[in-house]
């Protein structure tokens, strides 16, 4: 598969806590130089994102991350916030204890309230795959479904797993077609890329991908 179609799904992804505006900015200029579908970073450093690239690079942003047991306001105000700061897309984390219990009206009405925040932006829900059963997985898929937004994702990689390829074939086949599916945690070669995406991801979050490019580029013309 050709490496620019892989980067052009790649939410090219720095979360670590220790973060600062210097890695951050490289990379923005790393997702500017490969075509990246987005950069996804820390919400504090939206605003000096997305005023540093302009309209070049997607900026995305997380919210209730990584656990996921805010309240339903908080999630909505962080997501209200972002957007405002300029983000263009939002990754949520539901609240997964909630989902144990089966308060599946409860998750349906908090993923129905941010994606009501983010207005025309995208939404992303994550699972977080890891820590729970087929049973569990099935059921979000038919939430999200239900809910207005834009994709369903796997993982925070923050918790015991990243992706797997047994969970995003049963996602996507589980989710409706106008629900995309997105990949995260743990993607660390081409060659799982490439899988993902046979598999039916439509995005991929990693902080490899473009690393793994970068090493191999021989003058390639990036």
């Amino acid at each position: 598969m050709d490496n620019q179609k892989i980067l052009g799904v790649c939410d090219h992804t720095l979360l670590a806590q220790s973060s600062t505006w210097e890695q951050i900015k490289a990379i923005c200029d790393d997702g500017m130089r490969f075509s990246t579908a987005s950069v996804c970073i820390p919400p504090a450093f939206v605003k000096r994102a997305k005023d540093y690239v302009g309209d070049k690079l997607a900026i995305c942003t997380v919210i209730g991350f990584p656990n996921g047991y805010n309240s339903t306001a908080t999630k909505v105000f962080e997501t209200r916030d972002a957007i405002a700061e300029g983000a263009d897309e939002i990754d949520m984390v539901i609240n997964i204890g909630e989902l144990k219990a089966k308060n599946y009206d409860y998750l349906l009405n908090e993923i129905k309230a941010i994606k009501q925040a983010c207005g025309d932006k995208i939404l992303k829900v994550i699972i977080e795959t890891c820590l729970l059963d087929d049973e569990e997985k099935i059921k979000m898929c038919e939430i999200v479904g239900q809910s207005g937004a834009d994709f369903i994702k796997t993982s925070t990689g923050f918790s015991t797993a990243g992706a797997t390829f047994d969970d995003v074939a049963l996602m996507r086949k589980h989710s409706p077609a106008h629900v995309k599916v997105k990949a995260a945690g743990g993607i660390s070669s081409l060659e799982d890329a490439e899988k993902f995406m046979s598999l039916g991801a439509d995005r991929l979050g990693t902080s490899r991908v473009v690393k793994i490019i970068k090493s191999t580029d021989t003058g390639s013309g990036y």
